[in-house]
């Protein structure tokens, strides 16, 4: 039985009256010299008519089943003929072969046209069909079509016969739909689908399709992205031969003809170079060998904050680098070392699981592949203060508990003394432990440090999640021990959680070319690393940095009825800003700096570089979800009092100093003492 779409050859049509047909027109003797059955020589190379296995790529998708990237040595995914709708292939017969369903490899009317009108008018016309082009394409070594010979025409006839014989027109179709190449690297008709379309071929329209069958002509004139006008006008001539031809009604196809040509963004493909990168790796250990090509890698990545992630992170770097003042020239490649460019990376993930939704390693992959998001290690500043504040909140120490932000010296060894500055070269004073947290004061926290212990810091951030080893020296405190950028936004997740620390996943499962799972990642169950009620209390004390405090520019960026908390950082010499926010389902992290640690320009700091950027994403991922909250865990009190003084609001207290402060119960104003560390709540710290 033949495939849906072909037609039973008219009598009229037969080889031998069309033989009589020609000899009448007096062009037989040509026409035979070309179309005769052609006896090759046994020192032909063997087998050019066999369908062969051909090279695959490994898809790497989205969540979503958006295109992130491929894998492998040839950018093509094979895809069953009975995957796609009927309009797919019959476009491409269509235009390309419309006698397919008749001729046995060589069309032979269509040559006997081609020959006349070359005699009669000089129009050079080809009149290949679909498996002789499949012939040339699958087997260039044997059959080389930039050969004009007729020796290679009569091998590749031959071999298109010797292939219809061996296989049915609906496996030589699946197998041209699969082969041909479609420009940019890409081939086969699944790859071309997803990156012209961004979809796979089986949702394809008919449009869509006419485009895609406009293409084998010419990949780069008639490209859909690059040359829109030129593949909608061919793109209209394929659909008009569709109805020319039976494929399509009238209707259909005057409505094909009047669809507008959409292409994808992006080329259909979610930027995520990095990722690809660190699924490789993670499915090579798992023992899946995806650079053989066939699997489908189904990551954890949501496209649009992937794609807000990217955006948010070029855009921050180009910012600044347009900065009057700028002293680092534009990006460049060094003549000696490494490229002078100020660089980023950026992660975003789900908090509750682990779950990476984005991930960017720099600030242009095909400059520089290195993945600083993964590989990097750098200094995180006063990001890393949270993990400090949560340890002494822990201890008992309250938000509204009095704290001296002075000039302090700390006894180091070998008679050397360390003594923490404010970025602003200024000290405030007594304020509040919740104040200190959210103008980032230094002295404070590695008072706080010393007090509570640093092995105890350690032990906190270690529970959280945090890898990296932390020196156990007061600047410590600050973010002087250097951290990976994904294990530490990791690290943050039980503050946006309630507590529990998670592990980053990027595969969910990979398939193989039948859709079975051959291996699946499972997410690791959340652990317990921090008390609820401290990292309620904690987050909130970082609500108030990005609402009043340093980290204002991300507060800005989140639409005001998403409630936000982060935290931002600066190292020292100005090599590296930071900046690491959370909404209730998502936790992001910005880091900026040059891969050879340099100021990156004086008074850089997190707040003003890093946080627009993390800004920026949270808010077009909150654009796509409604808004949430943070509830309060059990054993919680709350206190109205006074910003100012940190004391119980009265009657007198203006509306704009009242607030609500948090306590863990038995902390709260009035309460019995039962903390080894109320001393901390009856006065400053003193130095």
């Amino acid at each position: 039985m033949s495939p849906a779409g072909s037609r039973t050859l008219p009598r009229s049509a037969s080889p031998d009256r069309l033989r009589a047909r020609l000899w009448r027109n007096g062009l037989v003797a040509v026409a035979l010299a070309l179309l005769g059955p052609a006896t090759l020589s046994a020192q032909t190379a063997p087998e050019p008519w066999r369908i062969i296995d051909v090279p695959q790529a490994s898809l790497v998708l989205a969540r979503d089943g958006s295109l992130i990237g491929t894998l492998g040595s040839e950018r093509r995914l094979s895809v069953p003929l009975a995957s796609l709708p009927r309009h797919v292939g019959q476009a491409f017969v269509a235009v390309e072969d419309k006698r397919f369903y008749q001729h046995d490899g060589v069309d032979l009317v269509g040559v006997a046209a081609a020959i006349k009108d070359a005699a009669t008018s000089g129009d050079v016309r080809g009149a290949s069909t679909i498996t002789q082009l499949l012939v040339g394409n699958m087997h260039p070594e044997i059959i080389d079509r930039r050969d004009r010979s007729l020796g290679r025409k009569l091998r590749e006839q031959q071999a298109a016969r010797d292939m219809e014989k061996r296989y049915s027109k609906a496996q030589i179709l699946e197998a041209f739909l699969n082969q041909i190449p479609f420009g940019r690297g890409l081939h086969g008709i699944e790859l071309a689908a997803r990156h012209y379309f961004g979809k796979p071929a089986a949702e394809l329209t008919v449009a869509e399709a006419a485009s895609l069958a406009a293409m084998p002509k010419s990949p780069v004139q008639y490209d859909p992205i690059r040359n829109p006008a030129r593949n909608k006008e061919r793109r209209d001539l394929v659909i008009a031969l569709m109805r020319e031809q039976g494929y399509l009604t009238a209707a259909q196809a005057a409505a094909a003809q009047r669809t507008p040509l959409r292409t994808a963004p992006d080329f259909g493909v979610v930027e995520a170079p990095w990722v690809v990168d660190v699924v490789r790796v993670q499915a090579e250990r798992a023992g899946v060998p995806v650079q053989q090509g066939g699997f489908v890698v189904r990551t954890t990545i949501d496209p649009t904050v992937q794609r807000a992630a990217v955006r948010a992170l070029v855009e921050g770097i180009a910012e600044m680098e347009s900065r009057p003042g700028w002293r680092h020239g534009p990006c460049r490649a060094a003549a000696r070392g490494p490229r002078e460019c100020l660089e980023g990376a950026v992660v975003a993930l789900d908090p509750w699981t682990g779950d990476v939704r984005a991930l960017v390693g720099g600030r242009d992959y095909g400059a520089s592949s290195f993945n600083r998001a993964v590989d990097g290690n750098r200094q995180p500043g006063s990001t890393f203060k949270p993990f400090v504040y949560a340890t002494a909140v822990g201890a008992g120490l309250t938000a509204n508990a009095a704290v001296a932000d002075t000039a302090l010296q700390v006894a180091l060894p070998e008679g050397r003394t360390y003594s923490p500055s404010n970025a602003d070269g200024t000290f405030d004073g007594e304020l509040t432990m919740r104040e200190a947290l959210a103008r980032s004061r230094n002295p404070v926290a590695v008072e706080l440090a010393l007090r509570v212990g640093l092995d105890s810091v350690r032990s906190v951030a270690r529970r959280a999640g945090l890898r990296s080893a932390i020196a156990p020296f007061p600047s410590s405190a600050l973010g002087a021990s250097v951290v990976q950028p994904l294990n530490f936004v990791v690290a943050y997740a039980p503050f946006a959680n309630g507590g529990m620390a998670v592990e980053p996943r990027f595969i969910d499962r990979i398939e193989d070319r039948a859709g079975k799972v051959v291996h699946a990642a499972r997410a690791v169950p959340p652990t317990p690393a921090l008390d609820p009620r401290v990292a309620f209390v904690v987050r909130d004390m970082m609500r108030d940095a990005v609402e009043r405090g340093t980290g204002t520019a991300a507060r800005r960026a989140v639409p005001a009825a998403i409630p936000l908390a982060g935290k931002t950082g600066t190292s020292n010499d100005n090599a590296d800003v930071w900046f690491v926010g959370m909404t209730p389902d998502l936790v992001a992290g910005a880091w900026l700096g040059f891969d050879t640690p340099k100021m990156i320009t004086p008074g850089a700091a997190g707040g003003t570089l890093a946080a627009p950027i993390v800004g920026r994403l949270l808010g077009a991922a909150a654009s796509t979800r409604g808004a949430a909250a943070w509830a309060p865990p059990a054993g919680l009190v709350s206190v109205e009092l006074d910003r100012d003084s940190g004391r119980d609001a009265d009657a007198l207290t203006p509306v704009a100093r009242r607030y609500t402060e948090w306590f863990l119960d038995g902390t709260q104003p009035g309460a019995a003492a039962a903390w080894p560390w109320a001393i901390f709540r009856l006065g400053p710290i003193g130095h």
